[in-house]
């Protein structure tokens, strides 16, 4: 390589650094797009909004919410793939995002190489609910009666992919038992199955979903998909404790554009960071069933490639398929 290339190449190196650098100390001069791939009304909205008008104070630019449902996530997040990488059009996803590839073959982006993330915002937990008059009060006695009589219990579940779903396929396989899973389009229409005896058992997507049921004492919770205990149900164990190794847990956590400037990342993630973990938005989180996270970056990645490797082989093996 002669002289001048050299020079080039490094000139061309710092022109890039200097642009990243100079864009990052102006960031923001306009409103910023956060992009939810979900309708209105959902947990994933719900914290959207809760943290836009807060991200608009510690920008001091607008922060917009936009929802572009279909596709269980594809088509927002398609938009944001495609979007350029300058920190104007984020994108705030849910679980189905770590398995959406495997579930369908034309994703038209890469889930861990098209995306920056930035933070994860929350972590939610299934809860595996029985009929108040089921006779099992805990995991172990559950399995043992799904091995006594093999083929009888039924499990419902929502939606092909969905963390409920997959969270049942993988509580069926590591225990062993012959577990019949029935699908239904939404949670209401899966507890009524459940109370009516249709279901004998029912892995619930959010603990939000069964709090009141489990108060109200028409249900029973017999463990939890987290590896630790959560604040709405302190007295039910974490299925991991019967069936050791197993965690099904939904998140909710924002990205950016692949090739985002790293100084405009770090600053959207310490205002993020500031407000996921301040007391209003802990309140918020509660009454839904979830906890607050606020990491960093590199943290956030880990988590999607472990999920995306983890769950894909789930899907694989169990031969599931998206409806």
């Amino acid at each position: 390589m002669t002289g001048n290339a050299r020079g080039l190449i490094v000139a061309a190196t710092l022109l890039a650094m200097h642009t990243g650098v100079g864009a990052a100390e102006t960031y923001p001069t306009r409103p910023v797009r956060i992009i939810i791939p979900s309708g209105a009304g959902g947990i994933t909205d719900i914290l959207g909004r809760v943290i836009a008008p807060k991200l608009t104070e510690g920008l001091g630019q607008q922060v917009v919410i936009d929802n572009r449902p279909g596709a269980s996530g594809v088509v927002g997040s398609t938009i944001v793939a495609r979007a350029a990488p300058d920190g104007y059009t984020l994108l705030m996803v849910f679980p189905s995002h770590v398995v959406n590839q495997s579930l369908y073959p034309d994703v038209p982006y890469d889930t861990v190489k098209a995306f920056a993330p930035i933070t994860l915002v929350s972590a939610v937990s299934p809860v595996l609910i029985v009929n108040s008059q089921f006779p099992a009060r805990s995991v172990q006695e559950l399995i043992a009666i799904a091995k006594d009589k093999p083929g009888t219990l039924n499990h419902g579940s929502t939606g092909s992919g969905s963390m409920g779903h997959l969270g049942a396929v993988l509580f069926r396989s590591m225990s062993g038992s012959k577990i019949a899973l029935v699908t239904y389009k939404g949670a209401p229409q899966a507890l009524i199955a459940l109370l009516s005896g249709e279901i004998q058992l029912y892995l619930v997507g959010s603990a939000g979903t069964a709090v009141t049921q489990v108060k109200a004492g028409k249900v029973r919770a017999l463990g939890v998909g987290a590896k630790q205990r959560i604040a709405v149900l302190p007295d039910v164990p974490p299925i991991s404790d019967t069936l050791p190794g197993y965690e099904a847990r939904g998140w909710n956590g924002i990205l950016a554009p692949v090739g985002t400037p790293k100084p405009i990342i770090d600053r959207l993630n310490r205002e993020l960071v500031r407000i996921v973990r301040s007391p209003e938005f802990a309140r918020v989180l509660t009454s839904e069933g979830a906890t607050a996270v606020g990491n960093t970056p590199a943290e956030f990645d880990a988590v999607i490639r472990a999920d995306v490797k983890k769950w894909a082989k789930i899907i694989k093996d169990a031969g599931i398929r998206a409806e």
